[in-house]
């Protein structure tokens, strides 16, 4: 299949003009404003619902679908194992510091954030939404049917070739593989997550080699040249979420939004400081005095017991302790509407053929 009848297959099966997609990012950043200006300039919006209840899932999509008539996309957390058995009181203690220091009351024993997933999923099925994407694993068969049975596509997060064929014997319709560029938390599955850190050039035609479905590349993608490149790769569709993030529409604070203008390519690490899974982010106080902490707890209570400090943190526009989610191309952020981004990674990217 040649690059350009590769990219026209994905444009077709998502019924969109042009398979780019904006990622979907959990956590507030893709609002519905975001999500909607993306689909209607001839891309792919898309949600990360993630940590939305099921009534504000429903809620989110409403608005969506008040602002474009387009299809857009959206995203949950694969449920995890729960983490078991946890004494929180030594991240506790470490956490009070920070909170003393913002004027916060002292953490409390975190409890998990994540809504029920099969709640999530009726809200899903409610949505509207052309596209169900997932990560962090595969969701058990019977969720998968009953989203096929909806009409709605099935898109799953590959970090490595061996998730990919995981994936694809899972029945979905699209495989995203995420390079290790990439922002915010990978969907690392199989396997240990050191391990699985392929970049996106390397990774992206391994995977197509692999599999006979669509496969959409991501990580450390900002402009139409990463676009082109993955089309050259072989694959059928580009995914940017870091891109998009500076867009006037995201919800991300200020000071995220300032910081990621301000970023250099070596500003990045890889931490669990903020949730107690790896992701990668821009480096502040936070991540270096917590990053190597024994401390640490498991995913996503961390996230939880992180919650009140990096809220205060983006209301009072303190970068220090904001979880600065990043791919490795910050630098190559432009700050520009939504819908006006799309069009120049359009344009751009058909520029180079």
């Amino acid at each position: 299949m040649t690059p350009s009848s590769s990219w026209r297959r994905l444009s077709a099966l998502f019924g969109i003009e042009h398979p780019i997609i904006q990622a979907p990012m959990a956590g507030g950043a893709t609002t519905p404003e975001l999500v909607a200006a993306a689909s209607n300039a001839g891309g792919l919006g898309s949600t990360g619902a993630a940590y939305l209840k099921p009534e504000a899932i429903v809620e989110h999509s409403r608005r969506v679908r008040q602002l474009t008539d387009k299809p857009f996309a959206i995203n949950l957390f694969a449920p995890l194992p729960p983490p078991g058995a946890v004494e929180p009181s030594r991240m506790l203690e470490v956490l009070a510091r920070y909170h003393q220091e913002l004027g916060l009351p002292p953490p409390r024993p975190p409890v998990s954030p994540m809504p029920p997933f099969e709640e999530q999923v009726d809200a899903v099925l409610e949505s509207g939404a052309r596209v169900f994407s997932f990560t962090f694993g595969i969701p058990a068969p019977a969720v998968l049917s009953r989203v096929k049975a909806r009409g709605m596509l099935l898109a799953g997060t590959a970090t490595t070739v061996h998730e990919a064929k995981l994936l694809e014997a899972a029945g979905v319709d699209v495989i995203v593989t995420q390079g290790s560029e990439a922002g915010g938390h990978r969907g690392t599955f199989a396997g240990p997550f050191e391990a699985a850190m392929v970049g996106t050039m390397a990774l992206v035609p391994q995977v197509v080699d692999a599999v006979s479905l669509p496969v959409v590349a991501s990580g450390g993608i900002m402009d139409g040249r990463g676009i082109a490149a993955a089309r050259v790769l072989g694959a059928s569709g580009a995914q940017l979420g870091t891109a998009f993030l500076t867009c006037p529409e995201s919800g991300i604070a200020p000071a995220y939004k300032a910081a990621l203008r301000e970023a250099r390519d070596d500003m990045t690490v890889v931490t669990r400081a903020f949730s107690g899974r790896p992701a990668r982010g821009l480096a502040n106080a936070f991540t270096e005095a917590l990053g190597s902490s024994e401390d640490l707890l498991p995913f996503p209570l961390q996230h939880a017991a992180t919650t009140a400090l990096r809220s205060a943190a983006a209301a009072r526009g303190d970068s220090r302790f904001i979880a600065l989610w990043s791919g490795q191309a910050a630098a190559l952020s432009r700050g520009r509407p939504a819908a006006e981004l799309m069009r120049e990674l359009i344009a751009e990217s058909e520029r180079l053929g």
